[in-house]
């Protein structure tokens, strides 16, 4: 028996990084996963990984910055597999990187409707569904860079700050319809977006900004997203009963310092 069987899933941003391996992971526990993101060939790869692994997976391109469409991911995982239990609401970008006062209105704004928007709107869809069930869970992918300054990223670092305020704020809220809702704050991890700042932090030598990086975590690496997918699925669990309104740090002891 898997910690999941019989519950339906939802996971944005699930093409790739966090949001793949929580599809794998959460699939292999027992859910029925719903994965979520843009038009492209990485949302088809993930199906097929669960699928290919045994598990049972519906792929729904959606942009989350549009209420219909987040709506409609919502709808498709009713409509598919009878409802939905928790809500993994990881999608984000990380947007442009350079100093605050060179950064154009449309790229901040860019980064907020993602990040921000995406999430409430996840949230706002969802809790109804999750409440038919009987209530269940919400995972918002806030970040350490929600927990303090972001030189450098400033559209980014308000963002994360947004999600964690949100999932306090939803978690007062939705806790009389049975909804737990946390975020998680992961230091930098070995994915696509960490590439992506690292180049824009230093072009010409983007190992630099990883080994720097990597220093200033006391565990001495970045993280996996397999380190992130396990305490998401401790917060979905019923060994999580308790446990609502959190930002839980999982960054090698990064904040410690």
């Amino acid at each position: 028996m898997g910690r999941f069987d019989d519950r339906v899933v939802a996971i944005t941003g699930a093409a790739a990084g966090i949001g793949r391996e929580a599809a794998l992971r959460f699939a292999a526990e027992g859910a029925a996963v719903v994965l979520v993101d843009l038009p492209g060939d990485g949302l088809g790869e993930t199906v097929a990984m669960v699928e290919a692994a045994g598990g049972r997976a519906l792929g729904v391109t959606g942009d989350v910055t549009r209420e219909d469409q987040v709506h409609a991911y919502v709808q498709a995982a009713v409509d598919t597999f009878g409802g939905l239990d928790a809500l993994i609401n990881n999608a984000g970008i990380e947007g442009r990187v350079g100093p605050l006062t060179e950064l154009a209105v449309d790229a901040f704004d860019a980064v907020l409707a993602v990040n921000v928007r995406g999430v409430w709107l996840g949230m706002k869809h969802a809790a109804p569904a999750i409440a038919a069930r009987g209530g269940g869970a919400i995972v918002n992918t806030a970040s350490v860079a929600g927990l303090g300054g972001t030189p450098g990223i400033i559209a980014y670092g308000a963002s994360k700050h947004a999600v964690v305020g949100m999932t306090k704020t939803a978690a007062m809220e939705l806790a009389p319809m049975r909804i737990r809702v946390n975020a998680v704050c992961p230091s930098p991890v070995e994915t696509r977006m960490m590439r992506a700042l690292e180049a824009g932090m230093n072009p010409d030598d983007p190992e630099a900004v990883h080994a720097l990086m990597a220093a200033t975590i006391p565990l001495g690496r970045y993280g996996e997203s397999s380190d992130v997918v396990a305490l998401m699925c401790f917060l979905c669990s019923a060994e999580a009963e308790f446990l609502t309104g959190a930002a839980i740090p999982i960054d090698g002891g990064m904040r410690a310092r």
